[in-house]
């Protein structure tokens, strides 16, 4: 992750971020703080787990290295200009099991060490289309996989800076080359 100079937060993104850290959510809620916004989100339906079950299935059994696998880690990432850093909640952060990076780990860690993030689309889709993605970007996070159920797509975004300057959308049903560290091709034929 890039270290990146802030300005000082204006009061009102001081007033948002204790805001934010002060919420109780209901039983299996979560709230993130996206580029200056807090979003509430519902526990999961049961589709949004079965994608993410056959993905930790294929990490955890084809990686090429050994995985480490969190579902719902808090990431504290760099934020847009001038806004308080973002406080995401991945449906699934990755990270070399040789890091031991969950280990210690406060609930809200950088992203230093994550080798990929995946988001599956529910009830705020542009918030992971887009502004998710430009978070994973710009902490530096090498991958970001995104299984979109509305359109029936996996994209796997890589490269990133501000954004992510390269990514590849395959359907349901075709392979993901996912690169290294993962080295191994996703199945993605058990999504349809």
């Amino acid at each position: 992750m890039t270290a990146m100079a802030h300005e000082p937060m204006s009061a009102q993104d001081d007033t948002l971020l204790e805001g934010f850290l002060a919420l109780e959510t209901p039983h299996g809620f979560r709230a993130e703080l996206i580029e200056g916004e807090i979003a509430v989100t519902p526990p999961p339906d049961g589709d949004h787990e079965d994608y993410l079950s056959l993905v930790f299935e294929q990490v955890l059994s084809k990686s090429a290295t050994a995985m480490q696998i969190s579902g719902h880690k808090g990431l504290l990432l760099p934020a847009g200009a001038d806004k308080p850093p973002n406080h995401v909640i991945p449906d699934a952060t990755l990270a070399p099991r040789a890091l031991r990076l969950f280990r210690g780990a406060p609930s809200w860690m950088p992203g230093d060490g994550v080798a990929m993030v995946v988001e599956v689309t529910s009830t705020n889709p542009r918030k992971d289309r887009k502004d998710k993605r430009h978070c994973y970007a710009r902490a530096g996070i090498p991958l970001y996989l995104l299984v979109d159920r509305d359109k029936a797509t996996v994209t796997l975004f890589s490269e990133p800076e501000e954004d992510y300057s390269e990514f590849h959308t395959l359907p349901f049903g075709k392979a993901v080359p996912l690169p290294a560290p993962f080295s191994f091709d996703l199945d993605t034929a058990d999504f349809l």
